[in-house]
């Protein structure tokens, strides 16, 4: 019997969206369900005590970063990602392939793989399919991504064509060399802006979803509108008995268009990031901590908010330590952003439980579109 599974609980009958259990051998992870990225196999500047303090079910760790430094080899010699860490929930990681591309512009792509330049030290690697699996394997997460190219928005028809193709070859080879029982392969759709793509490369897809299927190649610097649409033309051709997941997508607004349009995780550095740059997370929209307006503002970042920082602290301390550059500023707000977004999506789940996820969605959309009026 696979390690893996996943079973839907409950069906918004005014939505379609749902909630599920996906069975993974580091614990249940309940969707929706947002990740917190800890891309060197660490959330920034956060314990990962702190991180499970917060609710967070599952993190991500990224290939690239880990495969440069410390090397896989390190990794698995301490006996994986999780004792390395000391994570003991489940991990995914992603394949290497975004930040291969993103990250190197001296990159050369072929059917065989990518040679790229460190942005370390600007040596030369070659990945390829396989060798991201090797390395995944080593780092031992539950859910390993496939090798993907993630073509760059507003490409035309035939590069966005002759990457998704590339990508289902990547993903066939993938599948061929990984091995490993207590791990689980997902495909990623890719396609890019062109709906035909899309469906094609999700239908391509199929054969090599065991227990999970991503989306690719959105969040990219596109409209949301157009993701949307994405994901729209996407919505009929899922599978029903696994989970789908929207790769590098972490706002509120995006989340809960991402849940109705049948996803049911998502990851992103956003509430970190811009922690660490003073931007509180609320229901209300952000806030910009370091404005001037917070200096005498002794309440807490969030009414209402059950985290660490809005129990014990102010917006007029935190906004000191953020713009005296004190580490524990962005701690603070970190710990509260990624909290906020648990808080989010169990608010979501309470939505589907009753069958108002669409009433919700307007009701938090108004709330979220407030924003931060203070200077």
């Amino acid at each position: 019997m696979s390690m893996f599974r996943y079973e839907v609980v409950k069906v918004c009958k005014q939505s379609g969206a749902r909630i599920g259990r996906f069975y993974t051998p580091h614990g249940v992870i309940e969707t929706p369900v947002f990740m917190p990225v800890g891309t060197k196999a660490t959330v920034k500047s956060l314990s990962p005590e702190e991180v499970e303090e917060v609710g967070s079910q599952i993190l991500l760790s990224n290939t690239y970063h880990l495969y440069l430094r410390p090397g896989h080899e390190i990794v698995r010699a301490a006996g994986g990602l999780h004792k390395f860490m000391n994570w003991h929930k489940p991990i995914l990681t992603d394949s290497g392939g975004f930040q291969v591309f993103s990250l190197s512009d001296t990159r050369k792509i072929s059917e065989e793989g990518v040679e790229f330049s460190s942005f370390i030290d600007g040596s030369r690697h070659f990945m390829t399919p396989e060798k991201s699996m090797e390395i995944q394997m080593a780092l031992g997460s539950d859910i390993v991504m496939a090798f993907d190219e993630c073509s760059a928005p507003g490409v035309d028809f035939k590069y966005a064509e002759e990457a998704m193709l590339r990508t289902e070859n990547w993903l066939k080879r993938c599948a061929a060399v990984m091995t490993s029982e207590n791990q689980i392969l997902f495909p990623i759709i890719q396609g890019n802006m062109y709906p035909e793509l899309r469906i094609e490369s999700l239908k391509r897809s199929l054969p090599y979803a065991k227990c999970g299927i991503a989306i690719g190649g959105l969040s990219v610097g596109e409209p949301k509108p157009v993701m949307y649409e994405m994901l729209d033309v996407l919505k009929d051709y899922y599978p029903e008995n696994m989970p789908r997941y929207l790769m590098g997508v972490g706002s509120a607004d995006c989340i809960i268009e991402g849940v109705i349009r049948g996803i049911d995780m998502f990851d992103c550095v956003l509430p970190t990031r811009t922690a660490r740059n003073g931007t509180a997370m609320t229901f209300k929209g952000n806030i910009t901590i370091r404005n001037a307006a917070y200096k005498e503002d002794f309440t807490p970042v969030e009414e209402g908010c059950d985290c660490y920082c809005c129990k014990n602290y102010t917006r007029a301390y935190v906004r000191h330590l953020i713009n005296t550059d004190e580490i524990f500023g962005g701690r603070l707000l970190s710990i509260h952003n990624i909290r906020f977004l648990h808080r989010f999506v169990a608010a979501i789940k309470d939505a589907i439980m009753h069958d108002r996820l669409l009433d919700f969605r307007d009701e938090v959309l108004e709330s979220l579109s407030g924003g931060d009026t203070r200077k």
